[in-house]
């Protein structure tokens, strides 16, 4: 295939979200009506791979599908899973952060196809570090991209996007960009050639923030796969992912 056909390829979850509307947020240990309810399909690689989508990208998704509507455990992907798909389908694939350990050895599969293949058909990673947990923390030394939440850089001690990067860039492999986001107070990030800030771009009215890191991320690796800079992608990650915030749900994203 032309490097221009390859596809950004999602792994992670998808799961069903069940969205409850009130007229405030409720008071602990209280009854609250719902003035209206919507199920919508969710997962943090499955929205990422969404908003992909919505911005035009060639992408595709990877994890477990439910018969149904519901489901209960449904299993992560496995390093053996992963083995069975086509690597050279691909130009970028991108890990919410989950079975760890597993994760580690896909990303291993890929580097080891990448020394085979020229540099232009290389495949480029990234990974999330969303939640608080100590399997997730060895994905830092993994991955081309690195997006670490702000609820992990509080865990890590730190209170903004610029200590984050700077505290834990350490733990990223070299050459490697570490990417935090802070909500209204924008996204920073570091890699070899310094640190960048970009402020965050709030709609006039505020709607749905569900999803928003996920369009964050979504925007920033398109930016970064079609070749532009670290700042440009950062800024551009955080006007999508501002503008996905004044609407419900993603349509109307672009």
């Amino acid at each position: 295939m032309a490097a221009k056909e390859k596809q950004i390829l999602c792994v992670g979850l998808v799961c069903l979200d069940v969205i409850n509307v009130v007229d405030k947020f409720p008071v602990e240990d209280t009854d609250t009506r719902c003035l209206t309810q919507r199920w919508q399909r969710g997962g943090n690689a499955s929205n990422t791979c969404t908003v992909l989508s919505l911005l035009g990208a060639p992408c595709g998704f990877m994890g477990s599908l439910a018969p149904g509507r519901v489901s209960e455990n449904l299993p992560d992907v496995t390093s053996e899973d992963f083995r069975k798909i086509d690597l050279s389908l691909y130009k970028w694939i991108h890990w919410e952060g989950r079975n760890a350990s597993e994760q580690v050895a896909m990303i291993h599969q890929v580097e080891q196809f990448n020394a085979t293949v020229p540099a232009e058909h290389r495949i480029t990673t990234s990974v999330e570090i969303e939640k608080t947990r100590e399997e997730l923390y060895q994905l830092f030394g993994h991955g081309d991209v690195v997006f670490v939440s702000k609820d992990v850089a509080r865990h890590f001690g730190f209170n903004s996007a610029s200590e984050a990067v700077k505290g834990l860039y350490n733990r990223v492999k070299p050459g490697a960009y570490l990417i935090c986001a802070w909500a209204e107070k924008g996204a920073d990030a570091m890699g070899p050639d310094g640190v960048f800030h970009s402020n965050a771009f709030p709609p006039e009215k505020l709607v749905d923030t569900l999803g928003a890191g996920d369009t964050f991320n979504a925007a920033v690796l398109l930016s970064l796969c079609n070749g532009k800079s670290i700042q440009e992608s950062l800024t551009f990650g955080c006007q999508i992912a501002g503008r996905k915030c004044g609407i419900q749900g993603y349509d109307g994203i672009v």
